[in-house]
């Protein structure tokens, strides 16, 4: 296949985007741009019955909230308009018509009723049924244009009467396909079905839709989840039926369940309470679905965890923004087996990017946060602050469990810090430290440690003696940077007033 790279990302509108959907998404992406072509976000809305209010509006956002572009699609336009598949109906007729005149395909007016009366009569023989080149002219069993005759069938369609359209499957034909993830497939046709390609209700079944608008959309590589092997010999021979060129094809592994076992859903997400989905989805009903943008996740640290989710790029380095992405990516480096979900590990790329933005950024991300919790801050100390607690914190919430002390006073003090470090001699100990602290001229970490530290070493106290209860009395526990860049941070005043207001709490 010659010409410009062309992929498409084609989801149906049923609901959030799953993360398996946003890597393929990635995957399609990161191909088109390592190779200079282009990226289509097709919406594959064919299933009416299945069709979720905002599904569609949702999966444009995650895209664009993960950073990747689409340069062909529902909602930039292009050459192939439309690319909504509800909107491309006289394209499909106009195929299946085809298929029928050149003996491909054939009018099924089987009812749902009797299809199933057949499926009992051949459960009781201990049969499976399959509507198949075995049962597809036998009259009395199926009521199809192969049984009825041309003529027959045409006046029932002209009538009225409900039909679907089959596929006419090939009797005993090898099916060959080159998968570039999985290498050369074979399968017999035998194990396949006579498909429905265009259904009751006026409209393509997903298999036919899918070929052709790949085919008039000149997709060139079709790079799609796992789940999707199994229609790989139908499409094949769709496409040979069309007289028409295939695709490469690439079938990218399962993302797995943290256990290894299955694949991964959404009930292990609300079981182990970690998003599967890019984004907060709020369903019809009113159910909500948390979404890796709100529970605190950067974007670049969601793609870059999810590239890694079956596909290495060959260096030691984990860490690779989209750029380094693209240079690296090739469909070769795809594993074939399953990629278990780590949420620790996701957790562990969302610290890495957090600690390589800057401090004026994460001041950025973090004063909303603060604003939500309706507390004063100074502007100018934010980024010290950020500084002192980028190297704990996972998200930028974490700031706030972490770092609290430095925009709220104590409220109580922790009992276990108090039974473990409060002493008979620490409120005058305290007292002493107030005392030594107070005049410093510059209040400034360096200058605030060597005091203390000269007072401990004159005294002969150990060291944890002084900074535990000094800690508890600025902080209301035993957590926190470095306890001297706090009392800076604080000021004089409020270091000050914190002392002598713990010290009189505690001693009440």
């Amino acid at each position: 296949m010659s010409g410009k790279i062309r992929v498409r990302f084609a989801p149906s509108p049923t609901g959030p985007l799953h993360i398996g959907g946003v890597r393929t998404a990635l995957f399609n992406y990161l191909f088109a741009r390592k190779n200079h072509g282009t990226f289509i976000l097709r919406i594959e809305d064919t299933d009416q019955t299945r069709y979720v209010e905002g599904a569609e509006k949702y999966i444009i956002e995650s895209l664009g909230w993960c950073g990747i572009q689409i340069d062909e699609g529902v909602s930039v336009g292009g050459p192939h308009q439309s690319y909504r598949q509800s909107e491309r109906k006289e394209i499909y007729i106009k195929y299946t018509e085809q298929l029928i005149k050149e003996n491909n395909a054939y009018y099924a007016f089987d009812t749902p009723e009797e299809i199933e009366k057949l499926r009992k009569d051949f459960e009781a023989e201990k049969k499976t049924f399959s509507y198949d080149q075995s049962i597809r002219e036998n009259k009395n069993l199926v009521k199809n244009s192969l049984t009825l005759g041309d003529e027959e069938a045409m006046k029932l369609v002209k009538n009225g009467v409900p039909y679907v359209v089959r596929f006419k499957t090939p009797a005993g034909k090898e099916v060959h396909a080159d998968d570039i993830i999985r290498g050369h497939v074979t399968f017999n046709s035998s194990t396949i079905d006579d498909k429905v390609i265009f259904k009751s209700d006026g409209l393509p079944t997903y298999h036919l839709a899918n070929i052709v608008d790949d085919h008039l959309m000149e997709i060139t590589h079709v790079i799609r989840g796992e789940e999707w092997l199994p229609s790989l010999p139908f499409h094949v021979l769709l496409y040979e039926a069309f007289g028409w060129e295939k695709p490469y094809f690439a079938h990218l592994p399962l993302i797995l369940k943290p256990n290894g076992q299955g694949k991964l859903s959404k009930r292990d997400g609300d079981k182990d309470g970690f998003p599967v989905f890019p984004l907060e989805w709020k369903a019809p009903n009113g159910d909500i679905s948390s979404g890796y943008r709100e529970s605190g996740y950067l974007p670049e640290a969601v793609v870059n965890m999810l590239a890694m989710l079956g596909w290495n790029p060959g260096t030691e380095d984990e860490i690779l923004n989209i750029e380094q992405l693209v240079n690296l990516f090739s469909l070769e480096k795809v594993q074939k087996a399953g990629a278990r979900f780590d949420p620790e590990k996701a957790k562990w790329f969302n610290h890495q990017y957090l600690t390589r933005k800057s401090d004026k950024e994460l001041a950025e991300l973090f004063i909303p946060v603060l604003e939500k919790n309706k507390v004063k801050f100074n502007s100018q100390k934010i980024e010290k602050i950020c500084s002192l607690l980028k190297e704990r914190a996972h998200f930028i919430s974490d700031f706030w469990h972490q770092g609290y002390f430095f925009f709220v006073p104590p409220a109580g003090y922790d009992e276990k810090v108090i039974s473990k470090f409060w002493k008979e001699d620490t409120p005058s100990l305290m007292k002493d430290i107030s005392s030594i602290i107070n005049p410093v001229k510059k209040f400034e970490a360096p200058a605030l440690e060597q005091e203390i530290k000269e007072y401990i070493e004159k005294h002969n106290l150990g060291f944890g003696k002084i900074m535990n209860p000094l800690r508890l009395l600025l902080v209301g526990t035993n957590i926190g940077p470095h306890l001297f860049d706090i009392m800076e941070l604080l000021g004089r005043e409020e270091t000050l007033r914190r002392i002598e207001k713990g010290l009189q709490q505690i001693k009440n």
